[in-house]
């Protein structure tokens, strides 16, 4: 029999995985369960769930070529679980949400806006408009709201969002907005729970995972963040360069005849750690290789010195750092 109060479906579609929880919405949300698609696109791809903190995660193995066929077994799976019918609502996290400073209700306008702003965040906006049409055909009457990764960032001073290219460009968008604001959002909540003083100080906040990136906050506001225009930029990544000499482009244009979109496969598929190791773009795999494995090693040496860098030139633009807080798959567990 499924419960009788009402809960609510989050859907974190990220680069390499799905993530997805059920809470209670009660007074206080309160977690019934959650888990991941894991490693989507390569192998070893695994379903994960936590149903309670007095049972053992349920582990089992699934191909997951791709996000679309993700949705498709994370659907199935979540339509048969008995909680499934009292969800009232499904939260989703989009990267890029423009001028958006806060969250919105999914409708036919808000998902032509998606499709419309797609250029600016190709990588990532397909997958997640793909997750949100995949519960609108399975799940047509079950409302979505649209939660900003970038909504975060809106209180950056003009001068962390400018970039410094024909001002022309930025009258069609054409600038700085940061990523990962949902992490940053919560992190900051938590702070300021567990430390108020902390939360009204000046802190860095480091989200390292598959994708990373930092961000520099004074009293609960984010004043600047490594990711820019899109979130291929910044510090070093799983598959992504992070911040790059744009020389490269034209030298690999006139070199080798690449075009854009080659470009943008290997900077955002074939690069960071995974181009550097020759082997992984998992940090996992490569804390494992590295004292055999030289180019392991040094994947592991260059991802620590951006951080390094990002952090120092977060403590010059906060005039120094009361709190350091890491997040992250990288952050929580290397």
């Amino acid at each position: 029999m499924a419960p009788a109060n009402p809960h609510v479906l989050t859907i974190n579609g990220g680069s390499s995985s799905i993530r997805f929880a059920v809470y209670d919405a009660g007074v206080a949300l309160r977690r019934r369960l959650d888990g991941k698609i894991d490693r989507i696109g390569s192998s070893g791809g695994t379903l994960s769930v936590n149903e309670s903190p007095d049972t053992p995660q349920a582990t089992r193995r699934l191909a997951a070529d791709d996000h679309r066929t993700a949705a498709g077994f994370l659907l199935d799976w979540l339509e048969a679980q008995p909680v499934f019918a009292s969800v009232k609502a499904v939260g989703h996290r989009v990267v890029h949400g423009m001028k958006h400073s806060e969250a919105e209700r999914v409708t036919p306008k808000l998902l032509e806006e998606l499709h419309r702003i797609t250029p600016y965040d190709p990588e990532h906006l397909r997958r997640e408009i793909g997750l949100i049409e995949a519960f609108l055909r399975r799940q047509p009457g079950l409302p979505q709201v649209a939660c900003f990764d970038t909504a975060f960032h809106r209180t950056m001073p003009p001068v962390a969002k400018l970039l410094p290219i024909p001002r022309r460009y930025a009258t069609k968008g054409v600038e700085r907005y940061g990523f990962h604001g949902l992490s940053y959002a919560y992190l900051t909540e938590e702070l300021v729970r567990l430390d108020p003083a902390a939360a009204r100080g000046r802190v860095v906040l480091a989200h390292l995972g598959n994708g990373a990136s930092l961000a520099a906050v004074r009293d609960g506001k984010s004043i600047d963040t490594s990711m820019g225009f899109t979130p291929t930029s910044g510090l070093v990544m799983s598959t992504r360069t992070g911040d790059l000499d744009p020389g490269l482009v034209y030298y690999l244009a006139r070199t080798e005849r690449m075009t854009a979109a080659r470009f943008q496969r290997m900077v955002n598929h074939e690069s960071g750690l995974l181009g550097v190791s020759g082997a992984s773009s998992d940090m996992r795999d490569l804390l494992v290789r590295e004292a055999r494995d030289v180019r392991a090693a040094e994947a592991v040496a260059l991802f620590c010195y951006q951080a390094k860098k990002w952090i120092g030139s977060f403590a010059a633009a906060l005039g120094g750092i009361d709190t350091l807080v890491f997040a992250g798959g990288i952050g929580e567990h290397a």
